[in-house]
């Protein structure tokens, strides 16, 4: 008897039936097809291959998660082999961050990203890594060569699409004329203007002030922007005082209107990718810190670091290891860590004598001048000075070139002039941005210097390199010192203190150069015995000037883990493990505050059933609890109620540490004029009003997504993570994006725990910005060290290694920091020769 499917069904639906099986039939064929295709770009990681160019041999020992680590005989070897990896499994992500960062993703993408084209090129980040390749010692030029000679060859050996990546072969579909070009030194030189811009400090915060003063007078504005609280949360640096030499910066800026101007130009800003993901700036951030010997089993410090950034798949991070077999001045590297793809050496990690972790230090380093423009002019101290302009093309697939004309002040590019729909008005007409980055600096240097330094002096040498972007600096070496520095080419304002756009025509607010380095905050050695960053206050701007910054996170994470790690130091010594399990703290920093008044304020029916799941919560935000999901769907609510009655869409909350501190704030005042709502006739809303609106609110949600029962909720199916690409993973089309996306899975956590997954409560729950990786260094014993990445080695969607650490990561897992040669051979799955 033959079977016949869905005979049992009437006859419309089994026609119905049948047109789905069809349909489920194409979409497998279509992802087999797609399969063998993505598999055709997959790399050679055993044997041996030649490469022209190289002089000796070198070998790639890989481990089961693809991490390479890299032998050689000379450094120019080391880099060009790091650049063959790094283009066997990220090519296509390297080839999309060099057209970004040269302002022509148009090409590849046609004209649905010409905004984002106009904006770089009117910033000119290619046009300043011009100038800084130019700059460069010889021994960096050298090692870019060598680096661009490993991608180039790659090219050469895979001259296909097919050959290549995946992404290739669906570009094809809409732009069959593409072929990458060589790369470039230039090309990655470019991408530090990429990571500069992602890593931009206050500037977001600028914007905000001005959007929000367009609707509010300056004193609300500021409740918005409380400052940073000395009294209970810890700054970095806490000992000795750096305060000769006080420059003058005065009062704020009275601002005129122009509203329309700023408007627009916050609109262009916002359109450049994030290519290291900081999408979100309301509460981005990154955890560093480093304990000493003293209060380590080992008597050695250990170091951990894991920065956080959106979610991106593949990660921004590539794991690798560069080993000279013998350490000489021909060969000078055995670094471990985390690199970007694209770039030359370790960005992140140790070498065999140091270790050293980042976080965005976020002082004020990008103002924006409010201009009067007419003609091709500009006023500036009562004189009409003459524009510079520049002619730009912009190649786009698909259709014609497309030219604009890029127009700068002395303050630099006007950024309004790349959105066409602003219609300025007022007594300003213009915007220029004015910021670190686009000036040449040093960079590409301190990264090599980095890899190479063997003690505190030697590090603190290198990271006067590191000018832009300003980063928090720790470090530890096998010696036993433990220490901070502050970097970064931050500049002195000879009036305001950058927190507003301020007239460009005046000449009062102009930058009268950069604070020296020497004076910079740093420590070696605390009495304490730990450096703990989490973008809080570098210091108290009372006990040091100049002004830094007034825009910090507000130090919730850098509280928790200092009480972490005070608890634990003293419960006894600590150990790897001990770092790790701080990392992976989901404790919310606002509950203790927040939960006694939400407990206060009377409730009836099923929703004081979910009140009541405060009652005795501890703040923590496991994947099961209950309460978590409550707390935050109160947060979410609270803040709409509270704010997006009054703010311009743009500066409405996202989440983040300062809005914890502006409700920490309002909790006192209950008849503050932020708790009306005024889009209420005849009602005067209160604080408990708007607590028990949140509340409700809540509870309706929650009861609609995860059902009635409310000691069942998860935050866990409320707070989940969907790896997605960066390019094809938002096409709109979903056959295509099934190829590449990965996930959802859910994750502890919050924006500002110490475990720090984030998410925009503007939207619903769902993770946007993470702990792009972790690491732990235990300075004792490098093979003892530990670390993760968000997502895996390959860019190559469906290979073993695109998504395999996603997993571990989520449930705050490690895999061995292997940095010695025994333990890398005996870990090694894959030997690659590459040979001249």
């Amino acid at each position: 008897m033959r079977f016949r499917p869905y005979a049992w069904l009437p006859w419309p639906l089994r026609w119905l039936a049948r047109a789905l099986s069809v349909l489920l039939a194409l979409a497998l064929v279509l992802a087999a097809v797609g399969v063998w295709i993505a598999r055709q770009s997959f790399p050679q990681v055993d044997g041996t291959i030649k490469l022209s160019g190289l002089t000796g041999k070198v070998e790639v020992y890989r481990d089961a998660w693809g991490i390479p680590q890299i032998y050689a005989d000379t450094s120019e070897d080391l880099f060009m082999a790091q650049g063959y990896v790094h283009a066997q499994d990220r090519f296509w992500e390297m080839d999309f961050r060099r057209h970004v960062t040269a302002g022509r993703l148009s090409e590849l993408f046609g004209k649905a990203t010409l905004t984002e084209d106009k904006v770089i090129r009117t910033m000119g980040w290619r046009e300043v890594a011009e100038q800084e390749l130019a700059n460069l010692t010889d021994r960096t030029k050298r090692y870019l060569d060598a680096y661009a000679k490993g991608v180039n060859a790659y090219l050469k050996e895979h001259p296909n699409a097919s050959d290549r990546s995946l992404e290739y072969s669906v570009l094809k579909l809409q732009n069959s004329g593409y072929t990458p070009e060589p790369w470039t030194p230039l090309d990655s030189v470019s991408w530090l203007k990429a990571m500069a811009w992602d890593l931009r400090s206050n500037l977001d915060d600028e914007i905000d002030r001005a959007l929000a003063a367009t609707r509010l007078p300056r004193e609300r504005v500021n409740q918005l922007f409380p400052g940073y609280p000395f009294d209970r949360n810890p700054a970095i640096v806490t000992q000795g005082t750096i305060a000769e030499g006080r420059f003058d910066q005065r009062s704020e800026p009275r601002l005129g209107e122009g509203s329309a101007v700023l408007t627009g130009a916050a609109e262009a800003l916002s359109r450049v990718p994030d290519l290291m993901g900081t999408e979100e700036h309301d509460g981005i951030g990154s955890n560093s810190w480093v304990v000493s010997g003293e209060h380590t089993t080992s008597g050695k410090p250990l170091l951990a670091n894991d920065p956080h950034l959106s979610a991106q798949m593949p990660s921004v991070w590539y794991q690798a290891g560069l080993h000279c077999r013998t350490k000489s001045e021909k060969c000078a590297y055995d670094v471990t860590g985390f690199t970007f793809s694209g770039v030359p050496g370790v960005i992140i990690g140790h070498n065999d004598k140091i270790a050293w972790g980042f976080t965005n230090l976020g002082p004020d380093v990008a103002d924006l001048f409010m201009e009067k423009v007419k003609d091709d002019t500009y006023l500036y101290r009562d004189q009409w000075l003459p524009l510079e302009t520049k002619d730009v093309q912009i190649k786009v697939a698909g259709g014609e070139p497309v030219t604009i004309k890029v127009r700068r002040t002395r303050h630099g590019p006007l950024m309004n002039e790349v959105m066409g729909s602003v219609k300025p008005s007022g007594e300003a007409n213009a915007v220029a941005l004015q910021w670190t980055a686009l000036t040449p600096g040093t960079a590409a240097e301190a990264i090599f210097d980095l890899n190479e330094a063997g003690d505190w002096h030697e590090f603190r040498a290198a990271a006067s390199l590191f000018d832009v972007p300003a980063q928090n600096l720790v470090y530890a070496d096998t010696e036993g010192t433990i220490g901070y520095q502050a970097p970064g080419r931050i500049p002195v304002r000879a009036r305001g203190d950058g927190t507003w756009p301020v007239p460009g025509w005046t000449g009062e607010y102009e930058w009268k150069g950069a604070i020296p380095y020497d004076r910079l905050p740093s420590v070696s050695d605390p009495a304490d015995g730990f450096v703990v960053t989490a973008n809080n206050a570098v210091i108290n701007p009372d006990r040091y000037q100049p002004l830094l910054t007034r825009d910090w996170s507000y130090g919730y994470r850098a509280k928790r883990i200092a009480d972490r790690v005070e608890q634990a130091t003293k419960a006894g010594k600590i150990d790897a493990d001990a770092m790790s399990r701080i990392q992976m703290d989901s404790h919310n920093g606002l509950a203790e505050v927040l939960v006694p008044e939400l407990l206060k304020v009377g409730l009836a029916g099923p929703s004081a059933d979910a009140q009541a799941l405060l009652r005795g919560w501890d703040g923590s935000q496991g994947l099961d609890s209950a309460p978590a999901a409550y707390f935050n769907a109160v947060w979410r609510h609270l803040l709409i109620a509270t704010f997006n009655d009054e703010l311009p869409e743009a500066a409405r909350p996202t989440g983040g540490d300062r809005w914890y501190e502006v409700v920490r704030n309002l909790l006192e005042r209950p008849d503050d004029p932020f708790w009306d709502d005024v889009t209420t006739r005849n009602l005067t809303e209160t604080r408990d009003d708007i607590l028990r609106a949140a509340m409700a609110d809540a509870h309706h949600e929650l009861a609609t997504l995860l059902g009635p029962d409310v000691k069942a909720w998860r935050w866990g199916d409320l707070h989940a993570l969907t790896l997605t690409n960066q390019t094809f993973g938002t096409s709109g089309i979903g056959p295509i994006e099934s190829l590449f996306n990965r996930g959802p899975f859910g994750s502890p956590g919050n924006k500002d725990a110490v475990n720090a997954t984030g998410w925009n409560i503007q939207n619903d729950y769902a993770i946007t910005a993470v702990p792009s990786m972790r690491m732990v260094v235990d300075l004792a014993d490098m093979d003892k060290s530990r670390w993760i990445n968000l997502t895996g080695a390959s860019g190559h969607a469906f290979h073993d290694t695109y998504w395999d650490q996603a997993p571990l990561w989520a449930d705050g897992r490690t895999t061995p920091m292997n940095s010695t040669l025994d333990s890398i051979r005996k870990a090694a799955k894959h030997t690659l020769t590459l040979t001249p």
